[in-house]
């Protein structure tokens, strides 16, 4: 099922031969995710310390051998009493025992009550916890109680987070800090998990410059620091990814093929950036199809039109756009879901949140539009002032994306699709 349902008409010709119409987002994600056919046999899972896992997508539904928590137990400071003992607000009853987490509680005796500490089983008999700032300990060691506790106040009954036997992670889960938690609550040391996709990364551009080779003021006209390289490593890191680094390959056919041909030995996807448009430079489009197949061309999106999908040697190809904030939506739409379902996660996009747009955008583009966003102190989204595709800033001064339908203006207080990058980027 495409992750944001929202189809692009075919795109006007204005003179001259018919050209084809630009792929819709929603079938271009549907037609790449049907290519992302999660892993099997024994190599598609590795056994990792829970500590490592983050992220990590689960191979395995974990069960619990036991429930969680095991025995009744406080859920903060005070005193474990007996409801039959206490007549009213004001009742006094000797402490009969002192209980510690950890510690294994005798049966409460009747007429008495218990000192007990967030954690530590509830004795047999008590059936409150009454906290101990409602408490008043008297001189001759007697504790009153100040007001009338209520039947399980403050107990945590056994198995109330977890029962013996269920399934408390299932497979595909993409783990997290709280799933963490939850699996070491359990006793497990270790899960199974799918293998990290490995993903080879280069850039072509001779315009491009690594940032440390040469200082702002000694670049030459035209030049410009590759950004992403750096931003793209990082989302596929996110996503779970080992990725070779391949670096910054000429605008040559020759230096493309050779690129391509390394990069798809021993990796599942080849990523790159830049060289995917039609100008007379960009050598990628041709370089795919001399040596495989090249199956998805061209998006009705802004930004990131120029998009690719094939195949070189085995391996998955996706071409991204060379400007950063095309590249960094484009993975974000495309990459991240593809890269997820190859792992075999059940959870692949996030669901837009209606939310009031604070702004106007009478401009409506034929294509489907992603606008950079930050929410604001009233609960709606200002937009970001520039919203060009070469524009990073926008990306880090936003906190989320709007998916704007095609063909659709946006006034004040319209409700529209807000993808938090909170979201995007976990």
């Amino acid at each position: 099922m495409p992750a944001f349902p929202m189809n692009a008409p075919a795109q006007p010709v204005s003179g001259g031969a018919p050209r084809k119409a630009l792929t819709a987002l929603d079938d271009a994600l549907a037609e790449l995710l049907s290519h992302a056919v999660p892993w099997s046999g024994d190599d598609a899972v590795e056994t990792v310390s829970t500590f490592d896992a983050d992220r990590r997508v689960l191979a395995e539904d974990l069960v619990s051998e036991l429930q969680v928590p095991p025995a009744d137990n406080s859920a903060m400071d005070g005193y474990a009493v007996r409801l039959a003992d206490v007549s009213g607000p004001g009742a006094m009853l000797p402490v009969s025992q002192r209980i510690a987490a950890g510690q294994a509680p005798s049966s409460l005796a009747a007429g008495t009550i218990a000192r007990i500490f967030t954690g530590a089983s509830v004795p047999a008999g008590a059936d409150a916890v009454l906290m101990q700032e409602h408490c008043t300990v008297l001189d001759d060691g007697r504790v009153r109680l100040d007001r009338m506790p209520a039947p399980g106040e403050a107990i945590r009954r056994a198995g109330e987070d977890v029962a013996r036997g269920s399934i408390v992670l299932a497979a595909g889960t993409r783990l997290g800090p709280a799933a963490l938690g939850l699996a070491a609550s359990i006793g497990r040391a270790n899960v199974r998990v799918a293998r990290r996709p490995r993903v080879a990364l280069f850039s072509t551009g001779d315009e491009l410059v690594m940032p440390g080779e040469k200082a702002p003021a000694d670049m030459p006209p035209g030049a410009i620091y590759n950004s992403n390289r750096f931003l793209l490593r990082s989302l596929l890191e996110r996503c779970g990814c080992t990725v070779t680094d391949l670096g910054i390959v000429p605008d040559s056919f020759d230096a493309t093929v050779a690129a391509l041909r390394t990069a798809a030995s021993g990796h599942d996807l080849v990523l790159t950036s830049g060289g995917v448009s039609v100008g007379e430079e960009d050598h990628v489009k041709p370089a795919v199809q001399a040596l495989g197949e090249l199956t998805l061309w061209q998006m009705a999106m802004k930004p990131g039109k120029p998009f690719a999908y094939g195949r070189v040697a085995g391996a998955h190809f996706i071409g991204l756009p060379g400007n950063p904030v095309s590249s960094f939506v484009t993975f974000l739409m495309m990459v991240r879901p593809f890269l997820l379902k190859l792992q075999g996660a059940s959870r692949i996009a996030p669901e837009p949140l209606p939310t009031p747009a604070h702004f106007s955008w009478p401009k409506a583009d034929p294509r489907r539009e992603f606008l950079r966003v930050a929410r604001n102190a009233q609960g709606g989204l200002e937009l970001f002032a520039h919203q060009g595709s070469g524009v990073l800033t926008s990306m880090v001064w936003g906190d989320g994306l709007v998916d704007n339908p095609p063909s659709t203006p946006i006034a004040p207080g319209d409700l529209v699709r807000f993808l938090p990058f909170s979201e995007l980027l976990s």
